[in-house]
């Protein structure tokens, strides 16, 4: 596959360059197995609504079409629980979980590498992607499965990770 090249110009990133060398949607890293796709996450409800939003001209359209986006403050509600599960940006900036290319972390980390983004970041990213699995046991352990009024917190910070809690 010839490399792809993308030039992001956004709120956070200025002409910020980088190539897709694999085809969208395919060839992940043998470990990472995500259960939703980016668009089908922003469909769904993810990060109150304002997560990419000033920066759609970088994804593809589709991704948008269905996606529960704020129109100005994020809002809780456009979550599919309903319910507010996310750090502030200063957190994980704090924390050292953000990436200088991925300056708004993990999602856009996960948007990029679904799109065909290839870095020496993901093995990282994937790392941490993998330890959400102990929220996932923690839903198990203490909800009847299908309940979904059950740890709606858990449950929404489980789907910003792209597993699917709505089938636990």
């Amino acid at each position: 596959m010839k490399p792809r090249h993308i030039i992001v110009h956004d709120k956070m990133q200025q002409d910020y360059r980088y190539a897709l060398t694999e085809p969208e949607g395919r060839n992940f890293d043998p470990e990472f197995k995500p259960e939703l796709t980016p668009k089908e996450m922003l469909a769904l409800g993810v990060f109150a609504g304002k997560y990419l939003t000033d920066c759609t001209g970088e994804f593809p359209k589709s991704w948008f079409t269905h996606a529960r986006l704020a129109r100005a403050n994020r809002d809780p509600k456009l979550n599919f629980f309903g319910v507010d599960a996310s750090q502030p940006l200063s957190v994980w900036r704090r924390n050292g979980w953000i990436h200088v290319d991925d300056p708004r972390g993990w999602f856009q980390w996960y948007c990029r590498y679904y799109l065909g983004r290839r870095m020496e970041d993901d093995a990282r990213q994937i790392a941490r992607w993998k330890a959400i699995r102990r929220h996932i046991r923690q839903i198990e352990k203490n909800c009847e499965r299908g309940d979904l009024a059950c740890r709606p917190r858990q449950r929404q910070a489980v789907l910003h990770w792209a597993y699917d809690s709505r089938k636990l």
